[in-house]
């Protein structure tokens, strides 16, 4: 189906598409963009419960930074009435992300510690509000730069840290020499170790995404897992948008009732034209970005 974008979401994943990153564009030339809000243009034959004019959100497989996208109706969610075109707009990748991240890839149960590196992203924002909505205990944080720590803190983290040569023995201290029970790692590889070291007995790290670029480290021998009781899985809503679509459309309405219900606040960065958009990504790219960016692509709220 077609879709006039009034609204567009900005990620990191446009940024390593843009660099090249193995996986992140299926071929060139190749238009950045995975999630999108506006009015449906046009329906596919077949499609069902959508009609032209609604209002609706959803994910894009690229080329949502346009004023026209195509996006699978099967992950096209109509827009609640209460809720703007640009708070839509900044819902599927990021909070639908973080809660199937929650729910689905890491089993969370209320009441257990989370940790989550590169804390002060946009997921890393969405899961500050997500993990004590669904019942959560201490929500540790992890930054790329000390000057982030403040912001990131404010955002609903409990304890926030620089990543540095101490790490481990950091989060450990925070949770008073214990371990957490999930680690949410969008680093790759890069942090195993650490993840490892900091995971307590029955706890499980998931793995995703690669920010730091780079070929991935293989993952640690069996004998290190069973020993330490500690599970690693791995998370990628993209790849979960094509092979179970209806999980990640449950996942987008469950955000956007609990939007409308007001139990999440979809804290935005608006942007004003497309053409601001590579300055975005420069922030990105340069670790200088703050918590969720949108892009107005037509006059409409």
């Amino acid at each position: 189906m077609s879709i006039d974008v009034a609204w567009a979401g900005i990620n990191f994943m446009d940024v390593m598409a843009r660099r090249g990153d193995p996986g992140y564009a299926p071929a060139w030339p190749y238009v950045p963009g995975l999630e999108v809000a506006g009015t449906v243009r046009e329906t596919g034959a077949g499609v069902g419960g959508l009609v032209a004019g609604q209002r609706v959100v959803a994910f894009t497989p690229g080329g949502g930074l346009a004023e026209v996208a195509i996006a699978p109706a099967a992950l096209t969610v109509p827009v609640p009435a209460e809720i703007p075109l640009p708070t839509a707009a900044g819902t599927p990748m990021v909070f639908t992300s973080a809660l199937l991240l929650l729910t689905d890839a890491a089993r969370f149960t209320p009441g257990e510690s989370v940790l989550v590196h590169s804390a002060g992203g946009g997921v890393g924002g969405a899961l500050a509000q997500l993990v004590p909505a669904l019942g959560g205990g201490t929500l540790i944080g992890t930054v790329g730069r000390p000057d982030k720590v403040d912001a990131t803190r404010r955002s609903g983290y409990d304890v926030v840290l620089p990543r540095g040569d101490q790490l481990a023995e950091a989060v450990r201290a925070a949770v008073g020499g214990n371990g957490v029970d999930v680690v949410l790692d969008p680093m790759g590889t890069s942090l195993l170790d650490v993840d490892l070291a900091i995971t307590s007995p029955g706890g499980r790290i998931v793995i995703f995404g690669n920010a730091g670029g780079g070929r991935p480290a293989p993952l640690p021998a069996a004998g290190r897992l069973i020993g330490g009781n500690v599970a690693i899985g791995g998370f990628s809503i993209t790849s979960l948008s094509r092979s179970a679509p209806e999980r990640v459309a449950a996942g987008l309405r469950r955000v956007l009732d609990l939007v409308g219900a007001g139990r999440l606040d979809v804290a935005l960065t608006r942007v004003g034209s497309l053409a601001d958009v590579p300055a975005v990504h420069q922030l990105l790219a340069d670790g200088r970005g703050n918590g969720k960016y949108v892009v107005r692509v037509a006059d409409v709220d």
